[in-house]
């Protein structure tokens, strides 16, 4: 362990890098967020970020814009947007608000759009006008996840226990491309894409994680863990997966050879 990084108390319940990892931001179950320095591991503030809107519920899910100015942070049914060079809340566009909880927030690779993913429905921001352009179903009993091909020609959703699929989304029309992938039998809590975007990750209730060709949609290797997984994440270099769950265990499968490395 490099760095051991204090100062939440409750639960850690988000948590996102920066692309150049100089910042890191973490939130936790009383709607606070501790910006830190990616190198360091220090605090980048004297005090938690808390939202003027914040219920002191749980913080559901945070991303970083790609040029790293801009911290997206989703708590209950409410996205701000905050300003990481002044680490204040950014005035446009202001907080995006829905009357159902928001799961998951990512950034596109452009930067020029956010995606929101609520428990009714997948909706599409425009940054440079603050408008909401595109608002679909998505998984018709609620959407957990979503993830961004490198190229932003692409977005997969995972759905939750009602629908424990995957499906692909062409982001010039925001039609859903093929068939749902289907192989999980638990809601999917999160999916990881690899930085050449040609393989993507998921993770379950199931205990399972699974790696998918995106070429075919099909499943290449299928590793288990004893309890449900909340998170995974691919290697910068690609060739490593690394995947955390209830079981205190964070395995590492190499890519290429699909040996798994316990720590």
């Amino acid at each position: 362990m490099l760095k051991k990084m204090e100062g939440h108390h409750n639960r850690v319940s988000a948590l996102a890098v920066s692309r150049d990892g100089q910042l890191i931001a973490s939130g936790d179950e009383s709607g606070k967020v501790i910006a830190w320095h990616g190198e360091t591991g220090e605090p980048l503030r004297s005090q938690p970020i808390v939202s003027h809107y914040s219920h002191g519920t749980p913080i559901s899910s945070l991303n970083f814009s790609p040029n790293a100015t801009q911290l997206a942070i989703a708590e209950d049914c409410t996205v701000m947007l905050w300003n990481t060079l002044t680490w204040d809340h950014c005035m446009h566009p202001k907080p995006i608000c829905w009357s159902t909880s928001v799961r998951c927030v990512r950034y596109s690779p452009s930067g020029e759009l956010l995606v929101i993913a609520t428990d009714s429905n997948i909706n599409v921001f425009n940054l440079g006008t603050g408008k909401c352009t595109r608002s679909f179903e998505g998984h018709p009993t609620g959407n957990m996840t979503i993830a961004w091909t490198p190229d932003g020609i692409r977005l997969l959703s995972g759905g939750n226990s009602f629908d424990p699929t995957i499906r692909e989304w062409d982001t010039s029309t925001w039609n859903q491309v093929g068939d749902p992938w289907t192989g999980h039998i638990g809601g999917i809590k999160a999916i990881a894409i690899n930085p050449a975007g040609t393989l993507a990750a998921s993770v379950s209730d199931d205990s399972d994680v699974r790696l998918w060709r995106l070429s075919d949609r099909r499943t290449t290797i299928v590793f288990k863990h004893s309890y449900p997984i909340p998170y995974v994440t691919f290697s910068i270099d690609g060739k490593h997966l690394l995947s955390g769950g209830e079981d205190w265990a964070v395995p590492n499968l190499n890519i290429n050879s699909n040996a798994c490395f316990h720590p």
